[in-house]
């Protein structure tokens, strides 16, 4: 199991819903972040994810955004907004593509910049 994994649901000030997860999102913590991204799509539509304080995904991580994405389109949203900076997190991002199918910003200034687009 991982040794860090906390998740907070916060808001933008427009009211999207943001969930922010510190730590490592692996297989066992990867339903709890499932959970808190789909509640936040049940509720408003939207979402964004705050990795800014996430040192690790992995694939069963990936495919909760992945899936995330696919309904935020299906249902006519823009694309999943994420933020994050740390280097690991981001390289995972880039070498599987999906930094060009997400919308990636380093701060929540940006992706509520975003999120108004």
């Amino acid at each position: 199991m991982a040794l860090e994994f906390q998740i907070d649901d916060r808001r933008l000030d427009d009211g999207t819903p943001v969930v922010a997860v510190a730590g490592e999102i692996d297989l066992f913590t990867a339903p709890e972040f499932k959970r808190h991204v789909h509640r936040a799509l049940d509720e408003t539509g939207r979402v964004v994810v705050d990795l800014t304080e996430t040192s690790f995904v992995d694939s069963s991580s990936l495919g909760v955004l992945i899936g995330a994405h696919r309904r935020l389109v299906a249902e006519g949203e823009q694309p999943l907004v994420v933020v994050a900076t740390d280097r690991s997190v981001l390289k995972t991002l880039r070498i599987t593509g999906l930094d060009g199918l997400f919308t990636v910003v380093e701060t929540l200034d940006d992706a509520a910049a975003a999120a108004r687009a």
